[in-house]
């Protein structure tokens, strides 16, 4: 599994700022409405009640919030680029402006854990995101994650 197969390039977006964790969610929501044909209502609540659970921002200014929904026929992708970065409560408790969020069917099972695992390592590198830092052209942004060498999952 690689990032290609997972985001579109119109799941890609920069953001000027946002000013809450739940209002990033709403802005997830409506773009997985407009990509991928799902109810941004449900999507923001999904990614809600996952993230009641424990904070997803994984420290170094990213945060990778994922939920599972019913009638989806595969993991999808989004990446929003905050360039006024957002308190997440992350591990490290910097603020976040590199939000990969993930999207699997309720029954993905190994799937999900594998589509976890590759954006996890991709967004580790940090030249990688030093150059998502550096532009905010959704296109250039896509084709920077999609780039990366193929990443295998456990």
């Amino acid at each position: 599994m690689d990032i290609a197969t997972i985001l579109r390039t119109e799941a890609v977006k920069t953001v000027s700022a946002i000013s809450s964790k739940k209002r990033l969610f709403h802005e997830l929501g409506d773009l997985a409405a407009q990509v991928y044909g799902l109810k941004s209502a449900e999507v923001a609540t999904a990614l809600q009640e996952r993230e009641s659970l424990g904070p997803t921002g994984v420290g170094g200014g990213i945060a990778l919030p994922h939920a599972r929904l019913d009638g989806l026929p595969q993991v999808h992708g989004l990446f929003i680029r905050v360039e006024k970065p957002l308190d997440f409560e992350s591990v490290d408790r910097q603020p976040v402006d590199l939000v990969f969020a993930l999207l699997a069917p309720q029954d993905a099972g190994v799937e999900h854990l594998k589509a976890l695992a590759v954006v996890s390592r991709t967004m580790r590198d940090p030249a990688l995101c030093a150059k998502l830092r550096a532009n905010s052209d959704p296109q250039t942004l896509h084709t920077l994650l999609t780039a990366q060498p193929r990443v295998q999952a456990a």
